[in-house]
C-alpha cells in the first residue's frame, strides 16, 4: 500500500504528465488516500481534467476538489454569449436529443436541466458544456426518464461487470429496485470503482446508481 507522501508524489507526477493542465497552479494533499486538490486554473475543463488525472493513480481513494477556475480578461464571456454556444452545441450534437434539456447561465455558472431516456445523453450534455469558454461551473440537473426498464435488469448488470472486470465482479454486489441500482462490495482502485459505476450506467432502464464500493488495495 502506497504512503499518502508517496500517492502525493504520483499525483503531481501525473498532473504534469497531463498536458490539458497547467499542475504550477494546482496545490495536493493527501490524507489517509484521500487527495484535496486546490489553487486555480483558466478553464472549467481544465479543473475537469486535473480531477480526472488525480483520479487514474492507483491507491487514491477520493477526491476533494477544491479548485477555482479564474478566467483572464481574454476569455470572459458573458451569460448571453454562453448560452448562445451552449444552444449551437446542443444543435450540432448527435449524442444529445432535441428540445429536451434547458440551460441557464448566471455568472458562468451553468444550470441544465429537462428529460432525457439515457445516462450518457446526459454526460453528453455536460461534457458539451464543460468545454466551453467562459463556463466556470456546471450544475447537471437533468433527469432520466427511460421508456421502459427490463425485467431483467439485475442480470444484466451482473453479466456486464463480468465482460468488463471479471475477477472484481465477484467481490461485487448488484441490488436492484425499480430503476435505482446500488452497487456495494470492494474494487481495487478509484479507476474501476468508476468503470463499474459506468457498466451499471449503461443498462437500460436505469435511473439512478447509488455507489457504495470501497477500494480496497
Amino acid at each position: 500500500m502506497k504512503s499518502d507522501s508517496q500517492l502525493q508524489t504520483n499525483i503531481i507526477e501525473e498532473l504534469k504528465w497531463e498536458p490539458s493542465v497547467n499542475h504550477e497552479h494546482i496545490g495536493v494533499a493527501v490524507s489517509g488516500g484521500i487527495a484535496t486538490l486546490s489553487g486555480t486554473v483558466q478553464t472549467f475543463i481544465e479543473k475537469h481534467n486535473a480531477e480526472k488525472a488525480a483520479q487514474r493513480v492507483v491507491g487514491v481513494k477520493a477526491i476533494v476538489e477544491n479548485i477555482e477556475v479564474k478566467l483572464p480578461g481574454a476569455m470572459v464571456r458573458d451569460d448571453e454569449d454562453i448560452a448562445k454556444a451552449i444552444v449551437n452545441q446542443f444543435e450540432w450534437n448527435t449524442l444529445i436529443p432535441r428540445n429536451k434539456i434547458k440551460a441557464k447561465v448566471s455568472n458562468g455558472w451553468v444550470t441544465l436541466s429537462g428529460e432525457v431516456d439515457w445516462e450518457f445523453q446526459r454526460k453528453a450534455a455536460v461534457k458539451v458544456v464543460r468545454e466551453l469558454t467562459g463556463v466556470k461551473f456546471v450544475s447537471n440537473n437533468i433527469e432520466l426518464k427511460p421508456k421502459l426498464v427490463a425485467h431483467d435488469l439485475k442480470e444484466k448488470i451482473e453479466k456486464a461487470l463480468l465482460r468488463a472486470a471479471e475477477h472484481e465482479s465477484r467481490q461485487i454486489d448488484v441490488n436492484v429496485d425499480g430503476s435505482h441500482v446500488i452497487l456495494s462490495g470492494v474494487v481495487r482502485s478509484f479507476s474501476e470503482m468508476k468503470a463499474v459505476e459506468g457498466a451499471a450506467w449503461a443498462a437500460p432502464g436505469v435511473t439512478e446508481v447509488q455507489d457504495n464500493l470501497r477500494v480496497v488495495m
